[in-house]
């Protein structure tokens, strides 16, 4: 059966909210850092959420920033506090007794993409996707030590992020591909373009992600 939980993940002196779901015998568990201006409520990330669980894959949707902290813009792209907010919920799964062991893949939007590839460069993660993101925020002094297979996914209508990934994309030093969907723009808000997004990220962390185990049913 499947497990669902609403978790509060601690981190300094806040709490994330967050969501964990995982399907019976996970094959690992993705952990999602939304983008500036989103939050754990995306219905796009929801969207890409419910196919991954569907194919086995467990996943973590949280609030990196709390209600008042979004209200400034300048913490949206704060990619050093992203990143230790995704650092606590990760560590924090990886004791979860329900997640304990899996795989762990992220998937990051917007500028929660470069908080992705900063952690992935400091921690064990298996896969790494970005929708729409920013890894060039990322920095030069954590691009190149990213280790985990990396999927960039970029809207064809989206010519300045475009660039900006092929410029990360030169500086990863991992399996890398840059996928660019015909069309859709920054939010894929055309019929079929998040579609094509959670397919590709479905059969990305498929490939990458190989721990099944049953999960715990739900209380």
């Amino acid at each position: 059966m499947s497990y669902t939980e609403l978790v509060n993940i601690p981190s300094g002196a806040m709490s994330m909210e967050g969501m964990l779901g995982l399907p019976d015998q996970p094959r690992g568990t993705v952990l999602f850092a939304h983008g500036s201006g989103s939050s754990r409520l995306s219905p796009r990330n929801n969207y890409v959420a419910s196919v991954l669980r569907t194919a086995g894959i467990g996943t973590l949707l949280l609030d990196l920033l709390t209600p008042d902290e979004d209200q400034q813009a300048e913490n949206r792209f704060d990619i050093a506090l992203l990143t230790r907010r995704l650092a606590d919920a990760a560590a924090w799964l990886a004791q979860h007794p329900a997640a304990h062991g899996l795989p762990l893949g992220l998937f990051g939007a917007s500028t929660g993409a470069a908080a992705a590839l900063q952690l992935a460069a400091q921690a064990d993660v298996a896969a790494v996707v970005s929708r729409g993101g920013r890894p060039d925020l990322a920095g030069h002094a954590a691009l190149p030590h990213v280790r985990a297979p990396t999927l960039l996914i970029v809207g064809g209508a989206d010519t300045v992020v475009i660039g900006l990934n092929r410029k990360a994309l030169a500086e990863l030093q991992c399996e890398k591909e840059l996928s660019i969907i015909p069309g859709a723009t920054h939010l894929f808000e055309e019929p079929g373009a998040l579609d094509e997004v959670a397919r590709q990220a479905r059969d990305w962390f498929s490939r990458h992600l190989a721990s099944p185990r049953s999960a715990p049913t739900s209380a």
